[in-house]
């Protein structure tokens, strides 16, 4: 099965990048992570790092998908970073958001795992599917049928390093990949800026994951030069199983003026 990808990583108006990303991709399986460090308290950057590193270091791309394993890496990743606020009394309460996806290329299998508010997307024969649930206030309270107006979207009630130890990250089921699928993990700071309807009107325009990216990473420097210095870090790994360019076609000029300033 072949995988192609590309990722990003911006700054915004920031005064540092404490987004991180990183994979692995062998003979038999494949790993990808984005981590957001939460902001607020110091040490996110570092949290992000541990997340990402100890998922990555303990993925081994030439054996197969074990949704076992996969969950203690992450548990793992939580562990370092509690051990980490314990050992640094300033990064006592840092913590991160991490999203993985971790693909078996042989049996064309997906498995993913998040905690807090980055998030992973799928495309699958050109629409768009959210298919993680943040663990934010906001997402509760729409899950309670509360109004959600005046509420800060970034409150999280659960991200690594943060709240009861006893708790964990969300994971998938094991589901079968088609080829052509796209997937998309990216931090809030890049959902925040491109809407769901953008992500899927650019995927219809592009032959590449690299297209992919720049066409919504356009979005977000127009948003940027519209934040007033208050745009966040955001970053995104896309992930292409197979040939999603034989279905990604552009379906309207209306769209593609969404992206590409259309003359006369």
């Amino acid at each position: 099965m072949n995988i192609t990808i590309a990722s990003m990583s911006n700054q915004g108006n920031r005064e540092s990048n404490q987004d991180q990303t990183g994979d692995v991709i062998g003979e038999r399986s494949a790993c990808f992570v984005v981590c957001d460090g939460v902001a607020g308290f110091p040490g996110g950057d570092v949290a992000a790092a541990l997340a990402r590193n100890t998922i990555l270091e303990q993925f081994n791309g030439e054996q197969h998908l074990d949704a076992q394993h996969i969950r203690q890496y992450v548990t793992q990743a939580n562990s370092a970073i509690r051990r980490e606020q314990k050992a640094r009394q300033n990064y006592s309460r840092m913590g991160t958001t991490m999203v993985s996806l971790f693909i078996d290329r042989d049996y064309e299998l997906a498995y993913w795992a998040h905690a807090g508010d980055s998030r992973l997307y799928l495309f699958r024969r050109g629409y768009l599917y959210h298919v993680t649930t943040d663990h934010s206030l906001i997402q509760q309270m729409k899950d309670a049928g509360h109004q959600t107006e005046g509420i800060n979207s970034n409150l999280l009630y659960f991200a690594l390093g943060m709240g009861d130890e006893e708790r964990d990250a969300s994971y998938s089921d094991v589901v079968p990949i088609e080829d052509g699928d796209a997937f998309l993990l990216c931090t809030d700071g890049f959902w925040h800026g491109v809407s769901q309807q953008h992500m899927q009107q650019s995927l219809h325009m592009v032959n590449t994951p690299e297209e992919w990216l720049t066409l919504m990473h356009q979005i977000l420097k127009k948003n940027d030069e519209r934040s007033d210095g208050q745009q966040d870090n955001y970053s995104a790994v896309a992930v292409w199983v197979g040939s999603p360019q034989d279905t990604t076609l552009l379906h309207s000029l209306s769209e593609a003026a969404q992206f590409i300033p259309l003359r006369d």
